[in-house]
């Protein structure tokens, strides 16, 4: 039988608990000592530990380990959709055959009622660089993220939603994510707005408050479109880069599905760039994102038809921040408020929300 490595709190992750771990991968080598270095409480708990054992240099000394969130507003909230379940399941089944760079699993494991624990190797033991979420990445950088998005989504083009070991994104657990979504849209709307203040213009509240209520429609329209496997999720502080910043791995899978993959590019650069550098160079990353999609195979794409659903998805992460600001206790503050700062000037400069049918 499996031994569990299922922990629930910082205090839980123990020699015998790490000895359970490594066994997984050399049943030889022996745990000493474990030391929590840092413990980060948001959508989850993040706790970084080092580990001294015995092993061979391939198994890290230093872990990244998620339990669900000590916060109880953010546990609420991810807690239903099974959030870090999604992410477990991830790393266990899909992974391996996701063409983009993420960090080595060395455990991961889920249990109904009980909850999830995913380890995974510190990025630091592989030279890797985090970047925060409202770091302001360069235009070299940007360009990097969105090639490596369109070979992702060019790989699972219109034939994931057809693949049995996948369907899963596509079932009741995100069934149930959207549901609630909706339901919670208007109140956490409303809140978000007005903790939010005048980071966000006063002409984006009507309509934003007439989004949250014609979400599901919104959310309709948005899926109606070629399918691929998307990040959902991709802002700066869900990446990390090797030291000269030329390569970049993909954090944070909890919101994975299948979904359109000019989403994934809406959400990052509405986040990732200055508003002054978005102005300048998203007509020329749009055509570099098909032009790279064109390139690994993908054909059924219309460029105008691409920049108008750009446009509609830019909705979805300009309320995704609002959203994390009402819910509270998920992002730092200081970064939640820039990033506000930054989609709300997207979605008011290219009239997002006339782009959606509602």
């Amino acid at each position: 039988m499996k031994q569990t490595i299922l922990v629930r709190h910082p205090g839980d992750l123990t020699v015998s608990w790490a000895q359970q771990v490594v066994e997984q991968h050399d049943a030889n080598t022996v745990v000493t000592k474990v030391d929590i270095v840092a413990v980060d409480i948001g959508t989850t708990t993040r706790v970084c530990v080092a580990v001294e054992h015995n092993g061979p240099n391939t198994l890290p000394n230093r872990w990244f380990i998620k339990l669900p969130s000590l916060a109880w507003r953010a546990r609420m909230i991810t807690t239903l959709p099974r959030l870090l379940q999604t992410e477990v399941r991830f790393y266990n089944e899909l992974a391996e055959a996701i063409p983009l760079s993420m960090p080595v699993c060395l455990a991961a494991q889920s249990r109904f009622g009980y909850g999830s624990t995913l380890v995974l190797a510190d990025i630091a033991e592989f030279d890797g660089v985090p970047s925060a979420a409202s770091d302001t990445l360069t235009l070299e950088q940007v360009t990097l993220v969105v090639e490596q998005l369109a070979c992702s989504h060019a790989r699972f083009w219109n034939n994931v939603h057809l693949d049995p070991k996948y369907r899963w994104l596509a079932g009741p657990i995100r069934i149930l994510e959207d549901s609630l979504g909706t339901a919670l849209a208007v109140p956490l709307m409303k809140r978000g707005l007005q903790q939010a203040g005048v980071h966000i213009p006063s002409v984006l509240h009507a309509p934003a408050l007439h989004y949250a209520r014609h979400r599901r429609a919104a959310m309709r329209f948005l899926s109606d479109a070629p399918k691929t496997l998307v990040h959902h999720d991709c802002h700066p502080g869900n990446l990390f880069w090797n030291k000269n910043r030329s390569r970049v791995g993909f954090l944070d899978w909890q919101l994975v599905r299948i979904g359109e993959g000019v989403g994934d590019v809406a959400y990052f650069l509405s986040t990732a760039l200055s508003t002054e550098t978005r102005k300048l160079y998203e007509a020329e990353l749009l055509v570099k994102y098909a032009q790279t999609l064109s390139d690994n195979g993908v054909v059924d794409f219309d460029n105008t038809r691409l920049v108008q659903r750009y446009r509609a998805h830019l909705v979805y992460a300009f309320e995704a921040m609002v959203v994390t600001l009402a819910v509270g206790g998920m992002m730092n503050l200081d970064c939640n408020l820039e990033l506000i700062r930054r989609t709300a000037a997207a979605v008011e400069e290219l009239d997002a929300f006339s782009a959606l049918p509602i």
